[in-house]
């Protein structure tokens, strides 16, 4: 299964974007702060630029894993092996304090949050549970 998260709405504290699963269009994504960041930069770069907890995702490409959250104390999806982050994971909230450098689902109905996010995360949860073989998610600009 393949994830595209499309980055559209870069602002000061928040980032907009739009969700696509094997190519179609899914659900709306909140961010932290896109700092123009690259997977491809390099961990050592990356933890010199980024800034804990208001940090988007570096753009690239990730495995994702079904795992415990020691945080959440469920199952939920892992963003694997991001260059100087940890414990990056998909989940619910509705504004960018909820996201400390995860990635939040939902509907972008009202600026900067997104709306309806734990129904719109039980649904993407659902399928990721489904997915035959490798999940990957990949992050770029819109």
């Amino acid at each position: 299964m393949d994830l595209t998260v499309e980055r559209k709405y870069r602002k000061e504290t928040y980032t907009i974007g739009r969700l696509y699963v094997d190519g179609k269009y899914f659900c709306d994504t909140l961010e932290d702060k896109d700092r123009n960041l690259y997977a491809s930069m390099g961990a050592a770069y990356i933890s010199q630029r980024k800034q804990k907890g208001v940090t988007a995702i570096p753009y690239g490409t990730y495995d994702v894993s079904l795992t415990m959250s020691p945080r959440f104390g469920r199952v939920l999806p892992l963003i694997e092996d991001v260059p100087s982050f940890s414990g990056v994971r998909i989940h619910s909230g509705n504004t960018a304090q909820d996201t400390s450098g995860c990635l939040i689902v939902g509907q972008n109905r009202k600026k900067g949050m997104v709306l309806d996010s734990r129904a719109t995360f039980n649904r993407l949860f659902a399928l990721l549970e489904q997915a035959k073989g490798r999940i990957k998610i990949t992050f770029k600009k819109g």
